[in-house]
């Protein structure tokens, strides 16, 4: 995410966002990919995830795309109702200048803005078993889709990764925490304003 621009003063923003999130649910990994052999949440779950919460506190989140060539940016503005706003600008370059290639990574964009933005997190559906990675043989093996939910976890503002986390697989956390242990520890240090232990 490009630097994020802001209206001045943003403390209806602020908190209206702070009573939306409160009520946000993690978006389902309902979509495969076939590369990774894994799923991930798509576009469409993570609207699902914040529709409800973002219009009953007086948020909406509007997403302008545009392309040079195959260098596709996506705007991404929250607002609220008083007219106070959040924008910032993700840029990725699409494997050509297709229509298909292009509507792909606006795809991919407004996605990881929409989560970002709003401080969704993806979870697994119970009912739904993780496809197998691969059969090389690691120890511990790492678990399936991890990758992808390690992204979307960098991806997450700062100071909603610890709920991210702590509402993560538990697969996901124990091999986060025995992998990557310095940062798993200042993740679960953090405390957002106001909360306990």
């Amino acid at each position: 995410m490009d630097t994020i621009h802001a209206s001045s003063p943003i403390n209806e923003l602020a908190a209206a966002l702070s009573k939306a999130q409160a009520t946000i649910a993690g978006a389902h990994r309902n979509a495969a990919n076939p590369f990774f052999k894994s799923r991930y949440a798509d576009l469409a779950s993570v609207w699902d995830a914040i529709r409800e919460p973002l219009t009953g506190n007086g948020l909406s989140l509007v997403q302008i795309p545009s392309a040079v060539g195959n260098i596709v940016s996506v705007e991404t503005i929250l607002m609220h109702s008083s007219g106070q706003y959040l924008r910032g600008t993700m840029t990725a370059t699409a494997k050509d200048d297709s229509p298909q290639a292009i509507g792909s990574i606006v795809s991919y964009l407004r996605r990881y803005a929409a989560a970002s933005f709003c401080g969704v997190c993806p979870v697994d559906d119970d009912a739904e078993a993780a496809q197998p990675r691969g059969t090389v043989p690691q120890a511990p093996a790492e678990p399936s889709g991890y990758d992808e939910w390690l992204t979307d976890l960098k991806a997450t503002e700062p100071q909603s990764r610890r709920a991210c986390l702590v509402a993560s697989k538990k697969e996901y956390r124990a091999y986060f925490a025995l992998t990557k242990k310095a940062s798993f520890d200042k993740i679960m240090d953090t405390r957002t304003p106001g909360e306990e232990g």
